[in-house]
């Protein structure tokens, strides 16, 4: 009977619960956020596992890949937090510098010495608003926001005066915006987007036209120009360099055609061959209003003719650096036409940044790009959030 007992070493295959330890591979599941019991059926009898990595915050890697859509952005903590490009912030930054650097300046020496958010400041603030190219209308509704708002939440020291400021402007911005937006994008059309683009001669609008080609592009939308500004053979030459430069179609004829003419041969040409933008440049005299308007109501009632509701969007540009003749443009133009957006241009080189607040309110028109530089990535979508933040 002796022997008998000698089996009993049998037993030592029971550590086989040595497989307890292969939770061990419990943390490969952990690299899956809590979808985690999808992978874990294996070892489904151990629940236990579950709550183990539901702790664990090595998911937090994981969210890695979201990122990679947007491989150049960032988070970044400032007066507002948004994502956005760095190179693209770096290049705004740049761009309105003297505009910031003056802002700044009359802010600074506005509250020297103050301490307390009064009548008298906000007189002064007022001014430096107006000698910024704010706009007078524009002014008085700002310093109206801050009093209520200063009344209404009991702020009294100057250091809360420019964050204040920031969100009322920016607050200002969204009420004429077309929501936000971080890239050059079209809204979803029948046959092609049409652009109409409008302005004086001078403001860059040539140059605007082919930067916008050139983004829609890069987007992956097919582009077309159409050459419609035939009364200045400069126009049709420069925009010629430009759909070399960017390598899209453009249609165009002899100066001194019928714009409408040229407007139509684009739109059609577009609609067969499945193109997606459609930018249409337009002559730039003011000097005839009549003249203008009469010319503009043809250009888009020939359009019409080829695809329904053409222009989808009637783009004015506008020349920051001229301050208060920018406006006026704005006025001129929103009686010939029905401006649906606005592009401000060579805001870089200049202290008159805020003419792009002033003019967006005055006229209820949102602003959708600026430029701020002459390469070709220095027309950017304007977004309120990094306009103030680099304005201020």
């Amino acid at each position: 009977p002796e022997p008998e007992p000698e089996p009993e070493p049998e037993p030592e295959p029971e550590p086989e619960p040595e497989p307890e330890p292969e939770p061990e591979p419990e943390p490969e599941p952990e690299p899956e956020p809590e979808p985690e019991p999808e992978p874990e059926p294996e070892p489904e009898p151990e629940p236990e596992p579950e709550p183990e990595s539901e702790p664990e915050p090595e998911p937090e890697p994981e969210p890695e890949p979201e990122p990679e859509p947007e491989p150049e952005e960032e988070v970044k903590e400032g007066f507002f937090k948004r994502i956005f490009s760095r190179k693209k912030k770096e290049t705004l930054d740049k761009g309105l510098e003297k505009s910031n650097t003056s802002f700044l300046s009359k802010l600074n020496k506005l509250v020297t010495g103050k301490s307390k958010i009064d009548a008298s400041v906000l007189d002064e603030l007022e001014e430096v608003l107006i000698t910024s190219d704010v706009g007078v209308n524009t002014t008085i509704k700002i310093i109206k926001r801050i009093e209520d708002r200063i009344a209404k939440d009991k702020y009294s020291t100057t250091k809360e005066l420019n964050n204040i400021l920031k969100e009322e402007i920016a607050q200002l911005l969204s009420e004429n915006s077309n929501g936000e937006s971080v890239e050059f994008s079209i809204p979803e059309t029948k046959g092609p987007y049409v652009i109409m683009v409008v302005g004086v001669n001078g403001v860059g609008k040539t140059t605007t036209i082919g930067k916008l080609a050139n983004q829609f592009k890069m987007q992956g939308l097919k582009v077309a120009i159409g050459a419609a500004d035939t009364f200045r053979a400069a126009a049709i030459d420069q925009l010629n360099v430009w759909a070399e430069k960017v390598d899209i179609p453009i249609i165009k004829q002899e100066m001194g055609s019928d714009p409408a003419s040229v407007a139509f041969d684009t739109l059609s040409y577009s609609k067969s061959n499945n193109v997606d933008v459609v930018l249409i440049d337009t002559a730039g005299r003011l000097h005839n209003k009549i003249n203008l308007m009469n010319e503009l109501s043809k250009i888009n009632r020939v359009m019409q003719k080829v695809i329904e509701n053409a222009p989808h969007d009637v783009l004015l540009v506008l020349d920051g650096s001229t301050g208060q003749n920018a406006f006026q443009q704005a006025k001129e133009f929103t009686k010939a036409t029905e401006v649906t957006s606005l592009a401000i241009t060579k805001l870089d080189g200049t202290a008159k940044g805020g003419v792009v607040i002033g003019i967006s309110d005055e006229f209820n028109i949102p602003v959708n790009y600026i430029g701020v530089g002459e390469g070709l990535d220095d027309l950017q979508v304007f977004n309120k959030y990094e306009f103030v933040d680099s304005l201020f």
